[in-house]
């Protein structure tokens, strides 16, 4: 197979969601985000230098590889300084099972906007073992291409669904459901469960009116010491960090 300008340009092209949705694909770029996802992912097309080729050979015995031109993969890259090596990959269907939600601990994310942060809290999950992510609507698309990079490769081992979160916990109305908030339980010296959905909120606005009423389990992270003055908040992916990795830390005690 060769390089067609259609092919260029349906490629350019997926660094918009509507083009994403429309062609249920997405862009992968640079040896380290390609390697780690390559084997997870349904690829159709893999596109490098012909120096890239012939350092990494020993990977792509099965892969079909189109050689192409630094220019070329300039005019489709999404990164300011293009890489030599781009892969496009089919976005996978998922379906959660909400049976999960009594047998695992779920991460949610209410409107959760920056591609950076989204990536970040998908890296979190990867490292804390939880492989499901359940994504309100407005949420940015995970296979938004600066979500993809900012994985690290994560998006090959954490599932990302869009879904209605407040019906979701309409449905399951026996799950713990934890949140952070200003006037919540202090996270330190509250019981907390090895299963259940966390969910983490928006940037600016935290988490939303409707789904905060549903929010059986309301959690704060103090600040230290907490008789000075401190940051009024935390970054979400640093508050997604500290959350989770409080649920682990009991688990293994």
């Amino acid at each position: 197979m060769e390089l067609t300008n259609s092919i260029r340009k349906t490629v350019a092209s997926l660094g918009n969601a509507k083009n994403r949705v429309q062609e249920r694909c997405f862009i992968a770029e640079g040896t380290k985000c390609v390697m780690d996802t390559l084997p997870f992912f349904s690829c159709r097309y893999l596109f490098a230098t012909a120096l890239w080729v012939e350092k990494y050979k020993n990977w792509l015995s099965n892969i079909n590889v189109i050689v192409v031109k630094s220019s070329d993969i300039e005019r489709m890259s999404q990164l300011t300084t293009p890489t030599q090596v781009l892969a496009v990959y089919e976005i996978p269907q998922y379906t959660f099972d909400e049976a999960k939600l009594s047998t695992n601990l779920v991460l949610a994310l209410d409107r959760v906007q920056d591609p950076g942060n989204l990536g970040t809290i998908m890296r979190i999950a990867d490292w804390f073992g939880i492989k499901d992510i359940l994504c309100s609507s407005g949420t940015v698309d995970a296979y938004n291409p600066k979500v993809v990079q900012a994985t690290m490769g994560a998006i090959s081992r954490v599932k990302v669904s869009q879904m209605d979160l407040v019906e979701l916990i309409k449905r399951n109305t026996n799950v713990p459901v934890y949140g952070t908030f200003l006037d919540g339980q202090n996270i330190y010296e509250t019981q907390l469960s090895a299963t259940g959905i966390v969910i983490m909120g928006n940037e600016g606005q935290g988490i939303s009116t409707e789904l905060s009423q549903l929010v059986n389990r309301r959690l704060y992270i103090p600040p230290y010491p907490q008789n000075e003055m401190t940051s009024e908040s935390l970054n979400v992916g640093m508050a997604t960090a500290i959350t989770i990795s409080e649920f682990r830390r009991r688990i293994s005690k």
